[in-house]
């Protein structure tokens, strides 16, 4: 088990990359922390991991608050002795729209959740990772900001602000022997896309199937990959296999964006 008795806060726990994290880290061993806003779905979430005989505390979080922040880390610690890992998987896409028809403060409010939110919590799990001699803590990031969707630049935005301010941290944290990574997230298979698919099929006159293809054109893989799967990246990073790594990116895309060399 990569995770065997770590102490796991996996924030944004919903229907797709969220609860994979979770049950991911569960499957590795941790004792996994879930925090989201709705308390309904995380109670669901920890049923299914208490289920699998994992250690759970689920708590309602809106990462956007320091002070829910601090309540869930002092949570955590009292309840497990300290936190090893932090994935910060929170997210808000912000409104869809072309940059000149945007509200720049739709875009604030995007930033306060994927860039100080994330940094939020990153902050108050830091003195305790200290105290355990160390940690990680993995940002969740998106293609979009390496290749460009319409529609979608305020959130793209703060995914890259995110993305750079996990190299800092990474530089600052080192000498904590606290690791900072990045996994960018393309397309991924679960109830978020499957609902994005079927959608667009229906306003185009389309299949599923259809719209499926022209996802997958340019994926070299030629399928959309699992949310499930992308999930097993995070847990390299979280766990002691990347001990030597920090300040890197993993693209976790099925080959759809592939860096030059």
């Amino acid at each position: 088990m990569l995770l065997k008795d770590k102490v796991v806060i996996v924030s944004g726990i919903g229907p797709g990359l969220g609860q994979e994290l979770a049950f991911a880290a569960g499957r590795e061993g941790a004792r996994v922390v879930l925090a989201a806003r709705t308390q309904s779905f995380l109670d669901g979430i920890e049923a299914k991991l208490r289920e699998r005989d994992v250690e759970t505390l689920a708590m309602s979080t809106d990462i956007a608050d320091r002070a829910q922040c601090k309540a869930l880390v002092d949570a955590a610690v009292a309840k497990f002795g300290g936190v090893d890992v932090l994935i910060n998987s929170a997210y808000t896409p912000g409104r869809f729209a072309l940059f000149e028809d945007s509200d720049l403060d739709d875009w604030r409010k995007t930033m306060d959740v994927n860039l100080f939110g994330s940094l939020n919590l990153s902050q108050e799990v830091v003195p305790h990772m200290k105290k355990r001699g160390g940690g990680s803590i993995v940002m969740v990031n998106s293609m979009v900001q390496k290749k460009p969707i319409d529609y979608q630049s305020g959130y793209a935005t703060s995914k890259g602000a995110l993305s750079a301010a996990a190299k800092m941290l990474a530089k600052e944290l080192g000498r904590y022997k606290i690791r900072v990574n990045s996994v960018f997230m393309g397309w991924m298979w679960g109830p978020p896309v499957e609902g994005f698919v079927n959608g667009s099929a229906k306003s185009r006159g389309m299949t599923p199937e259809q719209v499926v293809s022209e996802i997958t054109e340019a994926i070299p893989l030629g399928f959309i990959p699992d949310d499930a799967d992308c999930a097993n990246a995070a847990m390299f990073f979280a766990s002691d296999m990347s001990r030597v790594i920090t300040g890197a990116g993993l693209d976790v895309n099925g080959g759809e964006f592939m860096p030059p060399a």
